[in-house]
């Protein structure tokens, strides 16, 4: 699917923020995050303020290697859905378009249930929003080598010139 270098544009960057933010107040969640299987943190919302989400990115995408490993020692692919139960919070995690990690961290004022219903429906609409973002990609790629790069233009003799 996606390269190990996620590229973000801010069209897709915000429809994937209002779609996290939508799963946040539906789901009657605490955090919800996004992370790649790299566990480079691509978006966040809820309470994070005392939350060290660059290591929870992290350790997610271990979880999910791991995981993947047992998977394969059963003959499976992968376990697309992983869920923690803690006594005060739970964490239901989830793989879209084979690629990104969808992260619900939820308490007593929601349910198991309640999150994957939530989760299966925002799943769906990111996966389109990632496969936009892929197409863009590609077809930016095609455009040529430097694409709209504003560093395009500049030769090596311009260089030489602003440095000689």
């Amino acid at each position: 699917m996606l390269g190990s270098d996620l590229v973000m544009y801010e069209e897709e960057f915000k429809l994937i923020d209002a779609e996290l933010n939508r799963l946040l107040a539906q789901a009657n969640g605490k955090v919800v995050f996004l992370v790649d299987k790299n566990g480079q943190l691509i978006a966040a919302t809820g309470e994070t303020e005392n939350l060290d989400t660059t290591s929870l990115a992290s350790l997610t995408a271990g979880n999910i290697a791991a995981t993947g490993g047992m998977a394969k020692l059963l003959g499976e692919k992968e376990f697309s859905i992983l869920f923690h139960e803690g006594q005060r919070d739970n964490i239901h995690i989830s793989i879209i378009s084979q690629r990104i990690i969808l992260v619900v961290i939820f308490d007593q004022r929601s349910s198991l249930g309640l999150v994957r219903l939530r989760v299966k429906k925002s799943a769906e609409v990111l996966g389109a929003i990632f496969g936009q973002l892929l197409q863009k990609v590609e077809s930016g790629k095609g455009a040529g080598k430097s694409g709209d790069s504003p560093f395009a233009e500049i030769t090596d003799e311009d260089i030489d010139k602003l440095f000689g």
